[in-house]
């Protein structure tokens, strides 16, 4: 039931952007497997073998150490409507941090917003599509607006705060580089 394509599609495209989550998944040599879902307006594909994705300040930072040992990431869609699809891009990453060279570049594809902790560019090397017969069908309700809220409430440097607090290494103990500052 899987059919693989070698670049992401038309077709793959308006199914992305009609999504209101995915989940990213990354890992390390060794430690621990992260799988966290996202959403708001934090995904762009860039052409057939790019995408770019905005990640916002969170608890954690696992996907930055991760793609920092292997460049590994996956990305999911999932639709929860009537017609079932799952959609896996896989590829590798780059993290691009605030005091990199890349930076405005990056942030172009996206509103500015307080809380943007870095960007994931990943070269895709797969597109997996699947029937996605046996996930159940959702209906939308709205975007949670909490995290923009707490962002906009701390400003830049509360941001920044927080990061030396709890973004500085992963779960394994591992380095992030979210206060690198090149």
């Amino acid at each position: 039931m899987a059919v693989k394509f070698d670049k992401i599609n038309k077709e793959h495209i308006k199914f992305i952007e009609n999504q209101k989550m995915f989940v990213i998944g990354s890992a390390g040599a060794d430690g621990f497997i992260n799988v966290s879902p996202k959403g708001m307006d934090t995904f762009k594909v860039i052409d057939e073998n790019t995408v770019v994705w905005l990640n916002y300040t969170g608890s954690g930072n696992e996907t930055s150490t991760h793609v920092q040992e292997n460049g590994r990431m996956t990305v999911m869609f999932n639709s929860f409507d009537k017609a079932p699809l799952i959609l896996k891009l896989y590829g590798k990453a780059t993290v691009i941090h605030q005091k990199d060279e890349r930076w405005d570049e990056m942030l172009a594809h996206f509103e500015p917003q307080v809380g943007t902790r870095q960007f994931f560019e990943m070269k895709v090397e797969l597109v997996l599509t699947s029937c996605g017969y046996a996930v159940p069908e959702y209906t939308f309700v709205k975007e949670r607006d909490t995290l923009k809220k707490w962002s906009n409430k701390k400003g830049q440097e509360g941001i920044e705060a927080y990061w030396e607090e709890n973004n500085v290494l992963s779960l394994d103990g591992v380095e992030t580089n979210v206060l690198k500052f090149s």
